[in-house]
């Protein structure tokens, strides 16, 4: 069995139905409402973090015997990647008590939740996505964009180019194109990419390719005639691979081609073949089975029999690596509050106050087992994302390799603009400005 058919096979034998109905939480139950995807164009960035995910809090229970004592729980409702369906998860699974945060993947089902995890006090994690100025905390206490929004990443992207072309100054009169998924989450960017182009001086030129990205020829035709310096692949899914090897055809370099977080997997290069051979893009998490934690999660949880990928040679990729950093940030998040709040199931408001004081430096972090797996994260009341940094790596044709250091974003010139972004959105919704006082007081319900 070939490497698609595998994760097309593990994919649609785990899909889930939705349930109809949800059992209570016991008073020692913390619980995660999954919107998985398993089915679709988009099942293998599914099954892979969200497998990482079940996988590390399968770790903690099997292991630690949960946190403090707390056993984690979680049930999965099939999405499909589709905002309605998302909806329909949510409004299934938050009947359930003692919910601790919502992790849809989906920029599309995020978006769509903002209002309602705001009325029910349960933080909402856009890990690596999510809309950008949700990272203004004063006006988003229950969303959380942790590691990276998509305005840092762009930063963290033109930052790279630079050092590729010698300096920032070595931007001016540069050719970029962005080609970007046609959904929500693609043209999230497009403002930014305009601003940066004439803050240094390159030029952008931005092309839509229409979801899924099956067909990319004349997209890339117009690249060609273009003769960019740098292609950014804003894609996902099927688009990526389709990318690389239409970039191929019409003779684009491919190692000119820089791919956005979204555009980083395995699953992304290997459908590809050697097309993708060359090709560079951003992370925040490194791949690779080495590190401690993924070595104690194949010792302890698929010892055990208990491990959530049927194919076990996607363990260690990189969206499992990111399902499992994501399932450390969430774990870590309920551990801070249980020390404010006690040793017990946790309210949603709890746990919000648990990730606004989520704080791991590289010390914690290799604590953790997760050295050079992912740098570090520093959450504060009013700064929903952390650091915002970022490594990059290539692909050899079997494996990727890290090409850089830990880079961060330009933050001097983007909070600014998260906050007028942000104070825009409070004016329109009648939302007031939290206070660092705002955000100490929990709710107990």
């Amino acid at each position: 069995m070939t490497f698609l058919s595998t994760v097309k096979a593990v994919a649609l034998s785990a899909a889930l139905a939705m349930s109809v109905a949800l059992p209570a939480a016991h008073a020692d139950e913390q619980y995660f409402p999954l919107q998985s995807y398993r089915v679709g164009p988009y099942a293998a960035g599914g099954t892979g973090f969200f497998g990482g995910f079940i996988d590390y809090l399968n770790l903690i229970n099997t292991r630690d015997g949960g946190v403090n004592g707390v056993k984690l729980t979680w049930d999965e409702c099939e999405t499909q990647y589709e905002v309605e369906r998302g909806v329909e998860c949510y409004e299934r699974q938050k009947s359930h008590a003692g919910a601790a945060a919502w992790n849809p993947l989906s920029v599309g089902i995020a978006y769509a939740m903002i209002d309602r995890i705001t009325s029910d006090k349960v933080p909402l994690i856009t890990v690596n996505h999510g809309r950008t100025d949700s990272t203004d905390g004063r006006v988003f206490p229950y969303v959380f964009p942790l590691l990276l929004n998509p305005y840092s990443e762009t930063s963290g992207i033109v930052n790279y180019i630079a050092s590729k072309e010698g300096g920032i100054d070595k931007l001016k009169g540069k050719k970029i194109v962005v080609l970007y998924h046609g959904s929500p989450y693609g043209k999230e960017t497009i403002p930014i990419y305009e601003l940066l182009a004439q803050k240094y001086g390159f030029t952008v030129q931005q092309i839509e390719v229409p979801h899924p990205g099956n067909e990319q020829q004349s997209q890339w035709l117009t690249i060609r005639r273009a003769k960019p310096d740098f292609v950014v692949l804003r894609g996902w899914g099927v688009m990526n691979p389709v990318a690389l090897k239409t970039a191929v055809k019409v003779g684009y370099p491919v190692d000119h081609i820089i791919g956005n977080v979204w555009s980083n997997s395995e699953e992304d290069v290997i459908p590809a073949g050697d097309a993708a051979k060359g090709y560079t893009a951003i992370t925040t998490q490194a791949s690779g089975n080495t590190y401690p934690v993924v070595q104690e999660i194949v010792k302890t949880v698929y010892g055990a029999g208990k491990g959530n990928l049927e194919d076990k040679s996607r363990i260690g990729s990189v969206y499992h690596n990111l399902g499992i950093v994501n399932g450390i940030l969430n774990v870590e998040a309920i551990r801070i509050a249980q020390e404010k709040f006690g040793h017990r199931t946790l309210t949603g408001d709890e746990v919000r106050w648990g990730f606004e004081h989520l704080k791991l430096d590289p010390a914690k972090v290799e604590a953790l087992g997760a050295k050079d797996l992912f740098h570090s994260i520093n959450v504060s009341w009013d700064n929903h994302e952390g650091e915002g940094y970022v490594t990059f790596q290539q692909w050899d044709g079997k494996k990727w390799n890290v090409v850089s250091d830990w880079i961060a974003p330009d933050w001097a010139l983007l909070r600014p603009i998260i906050e007028k972004s942000s104070e825009a959105y409070a004016a329109e919704k009648g939302i007031k400005l939290r206070t660092a006082a705002d955000a100490d007081a929990v709710a107990t319900n």
